[in-house]
Formats: C-alpha cells, sequence, structure tokens
C-alpha cells in the first residue's frame, strides 16, 4: 500500500509535495494567462495588419469614384489578379447603400452575387471612417470584411467594401499558438525542474534531520549531530535538550522503581522466613507463603508494569529481534527437553523492537512458555514488519500444535490472574503481562486459531524493517 493515497488532501502530504505542486499550479496559471494574453494581442496585431492591407484597396477604389469621369463610365480597377478568380475569397463592391444588386459594381471574383455586409460591423464610424468585421462569402468561407462610406455631393452617398479571407488570420494565429505554446511548455518544463532541484536543495536539512531522528528512534545514535542551516539548527539543539531531559526523567523513574521493589521484596522475604522458623501451625504457615507468594507476584508485576510504563517511550532505544529469538528459544527448548518440542523460527535478519530488550523477551517468552506447555510437539515463531499509519510495525506469531482455545475462552485469558486449567504450572498473570506490555508499547495481542491446531498468539508493536526491505501492508 502506497503511504500517500492517490487523493490525500495536500495539506496532509509532504512538505516537497505541496511546494511543488503550488509552484505547478501557480507556474501553469500564470503561462496560461500570459498565453491568453499574448494571443489576443497577437490577433488584434495580426487583424490590424490585415485591415491595412484591404484598406489600401478600398482607398483606390475609393480613389476612382471621386474620379471627375461620368459614374456610369468610371472604371473600378485592382492590380491584385485574386479580384479577378472566381470565389477566391477576395472580393469588393462599390454601390449606393439602398441599391440594387443589379446596380452593384462589384469585382469578377463575386461572380455576381453581392458581397453582404459584416455581421459584426464597428457601427461607431461615421461618414468617411472605416467599418470592420467578420462575415460570410456565398461558399460559408469567413471573411474579413472593411467598408466606408464616400460621400459624393450631389451624386449622393456611395459604400466602398473589400474582403479578403478570415482563414489567413486564423492560420496566422494558430501558427503563433502553436509556437507560443511549445516555447511555453519548454519553459514549463524548465520551470518544473528548477523548482525540484530548489526544493530538493532548500528541503535537504529537513531530510537530515529526519534521517538523524529515525537513526535514534533505531537505536543507532543517542542525540542529532552534523551542522544544519541557522533556522533549522535551534530546532536540532531543542530536540536533543529533550532528549537528554526525557532520559534523565526515565534514568529517575528506573531508580526509584528499583528503590520500591527492594523496599517491598525485604519484607517479604523477611515475613516468609519468620514463618518458617516460628513454631506456627502447618495450615497457618501454608497459608502466609501463598499468600507472601502471591504478593511477591502481584508486585513483580506492577513493578515490571511501572518499569515498562517508564521506558515504553524512551527515544534511541531497540533491540533487534533474531539474536532475541534465538536466546529465548534456546532457553525454552533446555525447559521442555522432556516434551522435545521442535520450534521453527522465521525472522528476517535486521528486524528491530523499538524497546528494551528485557520488555520484548518478557513478552516473547511469556507466549513462547504458554505455547510450549500446550504444544504436543511443535511450536511455530514468525517475526515480520507490517505497515501501520505510515510507520513499520512489529508483529510476532507464535502458534503451537495444542489443544487450542474456544473462541468464548480467548478473551477470558487475557484477563490478569484467570486460568482455565489450574493443571498447569504458573500464577495466571503471563498473557495479562504480555497484553499490559503491549499496549503501553502502544501495540495490541489477540489471540486466534493457528494453522497447526492450536492457539495463534499475535502480538503487535512498534518495530522497524531490515534496510532495504519494505513492511508488508
Amino acid at each position: 500500500m502506497s503511504p500517500f493515497p492517490a487523493w490525500l488532501p495536500l495539506r496532509r502530504r509532504s512538505i516537497a509535495v505541496r511546494l511543488a505542486t503550488s509552484a505547478l499550479l501557480a507556474s501553469s496559471a500564470i503561462l496560461l494567462i500570459a498565453a491568453g494574453i499574448l494571443t489576443t494581442l497577437y490577433r488584434e496585431n495580426t487583424e490590424r495588419a490585415f485591415d491595412s492591407r484591404l484598406l489600401v484597396y478600398a482607398n483606390n477604389l475609393a480613389t476612382d469614384l471621386v474620379s471627375p469621369n461620368d459614374p456610369e463610365s468610371r472604371s473600378f480597377t485592382l492590380s491584385d489578379p485574386r479580384f479577378d478568380l472566381p470565389l477566391s475569397g477576395w472580393y469588393w463592391q462599390i454601390g449606393r447603400p439602398d441599391a440594387k444588386p443589379r446596380d452593384l459594381r462589384t469585382s469578377r471574383s463575386l461572380v455576381g452575387v453581392p458581397l453582404k455586409a459584416a455581421s459584426t460591423p464597428d457601427t461607431t464610424a461615421g461618414v468617411g471612417q472605416i467599418r470592420q468585421g467578420y462575415g460570410r462569402a456565398q461558399d460559408e468561407r469567413p471573411l474579413r470584411i472593411i467598408e466606408r462610406d464616400v460621400d459624393l455631393g450631389e451624386e449622393g452617398r456611395y459604400t466602398v467594401r473589400v474582403a479578403g479571407p478570415a482563414d489567413e488570420i486564423a492560420n496566422d494565429v494558430g501558427r503563433f499558438r502553436f509556437s507560443l505554446m511549445v516555447t511555453f511548455g519548454l519553459l514549463g518544463l524548465s520551470l518544473a525542474l528548477t523548482t525540484l532541484l530548489q526544493i530538493r536543495f532548500g528541503l535537504a536539512p529537513l531530510a537530515k534531520l529526519r534521517n538523524a531522528l529515525g537513526a535514534i528512534r533505531r537505536g543507532e545514535s543517542d542525540r542529532i549531530t552534523g551542522e544544519y542551516p541557522r533556522d533549522i539548527a535551534p530546532l536540532a539543539g531543542e530536540v536533543n535538550l529533550l532528549i537528554e531531559t526525557n532520559r534523565e526523567i526515565l534514568e529517575r523513574a528506573r531508580t526509584q522503581v528499583g528503590n520500591l521493589a527492594h523496599a517491598l521484596k525485604t519484607p517479604l522475604s523477611i515475613i516468609v522466613n519468620e514463618v518458617g522458623a516460628a513454631d506456627a501451625p502447618g495450615d497457618l504457615s501454608a497459608k502466609i507463603r501463598e499468600q507472601a507468594a502471591v504478593m511477591r507476584d502481584q508486585v513483580n508485576y506492577h513493578l515490571d508494569r511501572a518499569r515498562a510504563a517508564a521506558l515504553a517511550g524512551t527515544l534511541g532505544t531497540s533491540t533487534e529481534v533474531e539474536p532475541a529469538l534465538a536466546g529465548l528459544v534456546r532457553t525454552f527448548g533446555k525447559i521442555y527437553r522432556d516434551k522435545d518440542i521442535a520450534y521453527a523460527v522465521h525472522v528476517p535478519p535486521g528486524l528491530r523492537f523499538r524497546g528494551e530488550r528485557q520488555d520484548f523477551e518478557e513478552m516473547i517468552g511469556n507466549l513462547v512458555d504458554n505455547a510450549s506447555k500446550w504444544a504436543a510437539g511443535r511450536v511455530s515463531i514468525r517475526a515480520e514488519a507490517v505497515a501501520q499509519d505510515d510507520y513499520p510495525h512489529l508483529m510476532v506469531s507464535i502458534e503451537d500444535d495444542g489443544p487450542g482455545l474456544a473462541p468464548e475462552d480467548r478473551d477470558a485469558v487475557l484477563g490478569r490472574g484467570r486460568r482455565l486449567d489450574e493443571t498447569k504450572p504458573g500464577s495466571g498473570l503471563g498473557l495479562s503481562i504480555v497484553a499490559d506490555l503491549a499496549t503501553l508499547y502502544r501495540g495490541r495481542l489477540r489471540l486466534e486459531a493457528a494453522s497447526l491446531g492450536g492457539l495463534r498468539a499475535v502480538i503487535e508493536v512498534p518495530g522497524d524493517a531490515p534496510a532495504g526491505a519494505a513492511p508488508h501492508a
């Protein structure tokens, strides 16, 4: 599973992703707006240049119109041969505003069909001024049209209209737009690469700080080392100070727990010894010894829990799983040699538990001890790294081929001091201790049916995957 789902909100993503995304959006918006503005300006300039060409033809026609010759004998000619080619897209037309088609003077290219006025003319222009706009030819070809009125006094007012193919403007603008897009695309790509390099260079100290914190979490270092920029160096110093303060508090808590253990265990030992030496009835002596043993177990349980609670959040403490499991298997192999149990251990090298070795051995040791008590001949131990909350966790499963437990009894055995079978040795605190320790490490313990036929105990606690290995989703 990817650590960043496809639609994860931007505010929850990394700083690099947020910077890259914001830079991409801002640059894209700026380039698109600039492309739109430049394209609009180029279209206006292209239209003005095209209109200037048409205006030259219109002025030539207007010059012929105001010549002193008789209106019927006036000759209107343009040197451009495109006005003589039928349906060439280049047309001119002269006539009174209300003239009928037969009274109009037109270019040969119109083949007798009048040239309509522009559908979007400039209506603000007066007599003698230029009006321009777009229209359609008889073959539906788009045209750029300009027209002007010429007042001949007694002869009245005439309209000179000249048109050229508008697709020349569109093609010219299209070529410019394509060139602009290519140029801006290359510019955007260059900006993106530059931004990524800036982000990588700018955030390098944060990546270094994160690696340093990861080394502390894995137990490879006890403080942040190295040089950092002025705006990050105070953060590194504060984290180092926090680590030192945390270590001092935990050391004081450990000392106080040890003092309390000594203060409680010594009187209990004295009571047991005095009862054995005193002339007390056998039942009373046995009862006192039994209750003293219960008190000792409870004291050990709560002291161990207090010690684990003090150490569970210790920074820079980790335990390698493989040698710890190997030691436990050797120990329980000797304890249960009479049962000739076959232990199968599957653990990748380099897998680590983020916590004290003593706590790890106590949790796994209780589970292996419980599995060994009930196993018929096989116990399987498997450890692996799993992804949980974007961080790797350690999952250890211990299963046996014993009789197992009914689903309704699995939750019951996790209760402190609860035993379903009094024939097996023990105080009944083992699984409860494991569950409490796992909870202190923000983990959990669950019981389920094993593939071997017995009980499968699965514990999940903070851990680290081996270098170069990805945790299972």
